[in-house]
């Protein structure tokens, strides 16, 4: 026979304990904090398949959208409305920690949430028509060098959002103001791609992982990528990076998910555990990959941290183009 020895006794003793605390949400929602069809949708959507797949809910994640400021209008409602609802989780982006260093979640800093994961990693490009003029990124720095108002682009958010930034980070290095630019504002990537197609922008200001399905339908072709070298995935090894075509930007696209503020150190607890087997699980892979993201897997405090770094290097850039004091 088999004895414990003590200190074996006292962990199990705990977990016994504690397992009760560790209820599965009843109610389990994703909110996407813009228009279906985007980034945020994706992402949503990505856990949900992965969450059911691997059987850690037991019923389906309903997933919810709530456009408005590009995160803001969920930043807010879930701080002031939902803070204690251990169900629902709301998608960010690396644009949502741009717009939290500028102050554009209203009194709410980066500090009013509980950052819950990061699942995976996009890169920030530049788009056009499929018979758009603009074959390469030289092209569309030659036109907006000979007259920047000509050239209409679209992007996610008003000027200082991510894709604004990255539009500006061109302009920066072709040496034109980026307050010349003519840019329209859109909400998030779903409406970036419908007015890209139809006609009513002539370059989108967006991530890969937005337009790899209108890449494979032909719709549309990708001047750049902003990733540090080309990333090498079916139908993306022939698109160019801006390196590479003498424009050092590199523009990762974080995607993610925080839990309001007053969300119980338990019901937190659950949602890492969660995540922290399902990040490292095959299946997961597979559902990330099938999304056209790339590995970026990070919870908790160590998440935390990162957030909290990456606000204050992007608040440091828009001071940089004079978007904040």
């Amino acid at each position: 026979m088999r004895f414990l020895r003590p200190m074996a006794i006292a962990a199990c003793t705990t977990l016994l304990l504690v397992a009760p605390l560790y209820a599965e949400p009843k109610r389990p929602e994703c909110i996407a904090p813009a228009s279906p069809g985007g980034g945020f949708d994706l992402t949503c959507k990505l856990i949900q398949s992965a969450l059911v797949n691997e059987k850690i809910l037991g019923k389906a994640m309903r997933v919810t959208y709530m456009p408005g400021g590009v995160g803001a209008v969920a930043y807010n409602a879930v701080v002031a409305q939902r803070p204690a609802d251990p169900g629902t989780l709301v998608a960010w982006s690396s644009g949502s920690l741009l717009n939290l260093a500028q102050g554009k979640f209203g009194r709410y800093d980066e500090n009013a949430v509980r950052w819950l994961a990061a699942v995976g990693t996009s890169y920030g490009a530049i788009a056009v028509k499929s018979d758009s003029p603009f074959k390469t990124l030289d092209d569309l720095v030659k036109a907006l060098k000979d007259n920047p108002s000509q050239v209409v682009i679209g992007a996610g958010g008003t000027v200082g959002s991510q894709d604004w930034m990255q539009t500006a980070l061109i302009a920066k290095a072709a040496g034109v103001n980026p307050r010349e630019l003519r840019y329209v504002a859109l909400e998030g990537g779903g409406e970036i791609v419908t007015a890209l197609l139809g006609g009513h922008i002539q370059v989108g200001s967006t991530d890969i992982s937005d337009s790899m399905p209108h890449l494979q339908s032909g719709g549309m072709r990708l001047l750049a990528v902003f990733s540090e070298q080309r990333l090498e995935k079916d139908g993306m090894a022939q698109i160019p990076t801006a390196r590479e075509q003498g424009y050092d930007i590199v523009w990762p696209v974080v995607r993610g998910f925080y839990l309001g503020p007053k969300v119980s150190d338990a019901e937190y607890a659950w949602w890492k555990t969660a995540f922290d087997g399902l990040l490292i699980s095959d299946a997961f892979k597979t559902l990330r990959e099938e999304r056209e993201l790339f590995p970026f897997a990070m919870t908790g405090p160590s998440l935390e941290a990162y957030v909290k770094q990456q606000v204050t290097t992007y608040r440091g850039l828009a001071q940089e183009f004079g978007l904040i004091q």
